[in-house]
């Protein structure tokens, strides 16, 4: 039943990507701007930042002063790894793979209107376990339409299938922080499983005044396992939400606010009832940019969660929420990092549970030629669905590591190193490995062309 959603979501993406394209052609004539918003100005005729802890975005990651806008990019990815385990069998099976990537983006910016859209498909095979070849898609689109001097929409979507998390043309991206709520509980890795993933979201903000804004905002996200035999014990998750915000600036470099969040996240693993749970938070945000782009955000509120399984009595209760992010944007480093601790469900696991994790990222420009990079993670779940069939508790820390020299002005090499450890006793499918060791590398090629005026 599972394997009906990909053709479905494509064919969903296509359609949006093909919409947006046609509703931004108009705008290619328009003075070329970026619309990002700026942050920390002087006066209070700015336009007003959405704040980290309610815009669903991730920390950006390139450089200050980098920031490009207006061009499609055409590239390539040849990549190859050496992985401890890609098994997920009792005995851990070590094996080599090839990828290949072809990578395709688009950036166009207006005066109302900012598109990001990138695609990249591709292929991968193992030296040893040729069952486990595989097609790979990765894509994602963000909009942001400025319908009128005070109102903006925003979209994303985001598309992942894939066998392993870090198997991507760029694996420090494989652990993106946010400022915000993650939309699911802790991620679950498994050694090597077919897996396709799509995030939805949507945004409307209206700026009531000079320093005041109101939000209101939709998500909708799947993860899948397309092959139940290669991840006994683990669950296909489905969550939708919604959430309604106020915020108010104070002064120059301060946005104060308030936001209420629903989510209902549904488990399911064949064999097993599936488990339901809502959640529904409270909690109020302060964001202090101390430059345009270095800022920290806390926030803080009660959260009610109810989980059921029938024929199991259903499980209710009150816990409190906190999440702390920062993320810096300079000229030779970029840095982010969150910590939160929410009840929530999904992410591979069932039941619901407490959520405590941590996320850092990190580049840094070391000369004119090298770049390198961090991407780590840190996650524990404590359940709160003990007597529930198929609860899981258990932790996770995984992290990447990467070098990358540029060869030339279109070419580059990158290598790195990614491990994860996991503790999850219940999973069959990670308890026989805990620890997953990988090295790879990879040689990339990319064309940049401005778009015309």
């Amino acid at each position: 039943m599972t394997r009906l959603w990909f053709p479905e979501i494509v064919l969903r993406m296509l359609c949006c990507a093909g919409l947006v394209l046609l509703a931004s052609s108009p705008a290619l004539c328009q003075v070329e701007t970026t619309v990002a918003d700026t942050g920390g100005g002087s006066g209070d005729n700015l336009r007003m930042q959405v704040p980290p802890p309610v815009n669903g975005q991730s920390y950006p990651t390139d450089f200050a002063g980098e920031t490009e806008a207006n061009f499609w990019r055409f590239g390539l990815v040849l990549s190859s790894a050496w992985s401890s385990d890609v098994s997920g069998g009792a005995q851990p099976v070590s094996d080599i793979s090839y990828s290949f990537w072809p990578t395709f983006a688009l950036n166009q910016a207006t005066p109302q209107l900012h598109l990001l859209f990138s695609y990249s498909p591709g292929f991968t095979v193992y030296q040893r376990t040729s069952g486990s070849n595989q097609a790979d898609h990765n894509a994602s689109v963000n909009l942001q339409y400025r319908i009128s001097p005070n109102m903006t929409l925003s979209l994303q979507d985001t598309l992942n299938k894939t066998s392993n998390i870090f198997n991507q043309p760029n694996p420090v991206s494989a652990t993106p922080v946010s400022g915000s709520l993650p939309p699911s509980g802790v991620g679950v890795i498994a050694p090597l499983a077919d897996q396709i993933s799509n995030a939805t979201g949507a945004q409307l903000t209206y700026q009531v005044g000079a320093t005041s804004m109101l939000g209101f905002g939709g998500n909708f996200a799947i993860s899948d396992y397309l092959n139940s035999q290669q991840v006994p014990g683990l669950y296909n998750s489905r969550s939708a939400g919604g959430s309604v915000f106020y915020s108010r600036r104070l002064g120059e470099k301060y946005y104060l606010g308030v936001n209420y969040q629903y989510a209902d996240i549904l488990a399911s693993q064949t064999g097993l009832p599936g488990t339901h749970t809502q959640t529904q938070t409270a909690f109020a945000f302060l964001s202090v940019y101390l430059k345009p782009t270095f800022s920290i955000s806390i926030s803080g509120g009660p959260q009610h969660y109810a989980s059921t399984q029938p024929p199991y009595p259903a499980v209710s209760g009150w816990s409190p929420m906190m999440m702390v992010s920062a993320a810096w944007q300079g000229q030779r480093t970029t840095l982010a990092a969150s910590f939160s601790r929410v009840v929530s469900g999904g992410g591979g696991l069932g039941g619901a549970f407490h959520s405590t994790s941590f996320g850092v990222s990190a580049n840094w420009r070391v000369s004119r030629n090298w770049n390198a990079g961090l991407g780590a993670a840190y996650g524990d779940s404590a359940t709160l669905t003990p007597l529930f069939l198929g609860s899981s508790a258990g932790r996770t820390i995984s992290g990447t590591v990467s070098a990358q020299r540029a060869l030339g002005e279109h070419a580059g090499v990158q290598f790195g190193y990614s491990w994860s450890n996991q503790n999850y006793h219940n999973i069959q499918a990670i308890a026989s490995a805990p620890n997953v060791n990988r090295v790879f590398v990879s040689l990339n090629y990319q064309f940049t062309k401005p778009l015309q005026k």
